[in-house]
């Protein structure tokens, strides 16, 4: 079971050359908002998927003044990771010191989830942030699932080509449908089979964290397309649509997640603190899963657990984490948001010496 066991940074944002070793179970930053905490949860995340949480920009990833960023984590296992990301050239990403072409081997060695301000886009932000929510589970449950994704992506950009060409192509199109329903059907049939055995654990963790709105959810998949219908005769059927477009408007790049209580988007009725608590319970099942399916644990950031969550409920979030045995990185800006009057502490449950506190000041990280 891999964790991280060290983890330097150099250049990230206001980190001052970060150097630690961490618990494999449960490490805590506390400081001042703006000190470094998610800084340090960035870099993490940027290890394991190439992108950040925070930004789509490169530029403020990198400290004013230094040409690149660098991370580097060695794992309980021997695995070593290490990224460059420079303003100047392309990024330079290593396993075990083989410079890797993308971040499908990484992102199998260090899979991880995060609970943070941006998770609260699983409810309110567009399908994108849901489909990329599904397809994470689905990559790491279904090994075959990346290429039929792959596949359905090249067909998708040519067939959208040929659809913005002032002349259509019609030989070409057909032959590009044909490559595009094969690729899309794969990746439907495994969404959904992954969607079949995720809801039941995610409605047991569900019912752990909230238990008055387990039987009024409901979580619905839109596939891209109507349902009994034949994509390939969908595809003809809006061909003019497409062309005024200049993008294919079926498929499974539209697939969504449909979050309900009773036949109303969830976003529309739930508080901001049962936001969390809904968009804490998918992210826990989704580790959960992938540990029951392959005895590999997930990595959990929690970036200001105690935001939005009274005690009562922050202590469920924090018990069931706990209970998935993964090593978690969590922030905070006092270290007495995590306790409670009436258990003592989030963390009670464990031995001290799981437990690694860090003191997070003008990008300073100290023990």
């Amino acid at each position: 079971m891999s964790r991280v066991e060290k983890l330097t940074v150099t250049g990230l944002r206001n980190l001052v050359d970060v150097a630690i070793d961490v618990s494999p179970r449960l490490n805590i930053f506390h400081g001042e908002n703006g000190s470094g905490k998610t800084s340090l949860l960035e870099g993490i995340h940027l290890l394991s998927s190439g992108r950040s949480f925070r930004s789509a920009k490169l530029d403020p990833l990198i400290t004013h003044g230094k040409d690149e960023a660098v991370i580097f984590s060695q794992l309980t296992d021997g695995l070593r990771i290490g990224l460059s990301k420079s303003r100047r050239r392309r990024h330079l990403l290593r396993l075990q010191d083989e410079t890797q072409k993308n971040w499908e081997s990484v992102a199998r060695s260090l899979p991880l989830q995060i609970i943070d301000s941006t998770a609260f886009q699983l409810l309110e932000g567009g399908p994108k942030a849901r489909r990329r929510f599904l397809d994470w589970g689905v990559f790491h449950v279904e090994h075959s699932f990346l290429t039929a994704w792959r596949d359905s992506r090249k067909c998708l950009a040519n067939r959208n080509a040929l659809l913005k060409a002032t002349r259509l192509d019609r030989p070409q199109l057909e032959a590009w449908d044909r490559e595009f329903v094969v690729a899309s059907v794969k990746v439907d049939a495994q969404r959904g089979a992954y969607l079949d055995r995720f809801l039941p654990v995610f409605k047991e963790v569900y019912a752990q964290l909230e238990g008055s709105h387990v039987d009024s959810l409901e979580i619905r998949y839109d596939r891209g397309w109507a349902e009994g219908a034949n994509l390939d005769a969908e595809l003809v059927r809006t061909l003019e649509v497409d062309r005024r477009y200049g993008s294919t408007q079926l498929g499974p790049q539209r697939a969504d997640i449909l979050l309900l209580l009773d036949r109303t988007p969830a976003v529309e009725v739930l508080s901001r603190g049962q936001q969390k608590i809904l968009v804490s319970a998918l992210k826990i099942a989704q580790g959960r899963l992938l540990s029951e399916s392959l005895g590999v644990e997930c990595l959990y950031l929690i970036d200001d657990l105690p935001s939005e969550l009274d005690p009562e409920n922050r202590a469920r979030v924090f018990s069931t984490l706990l209970s998935l045995d993964s090593q978690l990185f969590v922030t905070c800006v006092e270290l007495e948001s995590l306790a409670l009057a009436s258990e003592g502490s989030l963390f009670a449950a464990l031995d001290p010496s799981e437990i690694a506190q860090f003191h997070v000041e003008h990008g300073r990280i100290t023990t």
